[in-house]
């Protein structure tokens, strides 16, 4: 298994288009860098895409969507600010799970976010267990827990 600091640590720099006139990051682009991150974070640890996302090729019999969302901001972040990002995935019970996301700015936290997650049958809707893919990245991200910020 590949260190966890290749997979629940990334980076992400604040670009021109994800601030507002006020030349700082604009509200809503946390949540998506969260969900950028999560993305990436399964990719880097080998879980490919089409596994857990719809493609035209492929439709998973499990979705994840999100259920419940959270961002908190401790400072302002402005175009070139380099971010570390540290990922905390955390099993709630067999059929969910949250992934805790702390951006780091030069050692100090610059905002964190949450993202809480329920599979959930593609044909019915109602909740079922985990696919097998996101059970072992859990599993690995608890065994790596204790992650350092970046």
């Amino acid at each position: 298994m590949a260190a966890p600091c290749t997979w629940l640590q990334l980076h992400r720099t604040v670009r021109f288009g994800d601030t507002d006139a006020a030349g700082v990051m604009h509200f809503h682009q946390l949540l998506r860098w969260c969900h950028e991150a999560y993305e990436e974070s399964l990719q880097r640890f080998g879980i490919e895409p089409a596994a857990l996302f719809p493609t035209p090729q492929h439709r998973p019999e499990v979705a994840l969507p999100i259920v419940h969302c959270r961002a908190d901001y401790r400072r302002p972040l402005v175009v070139g600010d380099e971010l570390g990002i540290v990922l905390a995935p955390t099993r709630l019970d067999p059929s969910g799970f949250e992934v805790a996301y702390r951006f780091n700015l030069d050692g100090e936290e610059a905002a964190r976010g949450l993202t809480r997650h329920l599979a959930i049958k593609v044909t019915n809707r109602q909740r079922c267990p985990l696919p097998e893919p996101m059970q072992r990245w859990l599993e690995a991200a608890s065994l790596g827990a204790g992650v350092q910020p970046l």
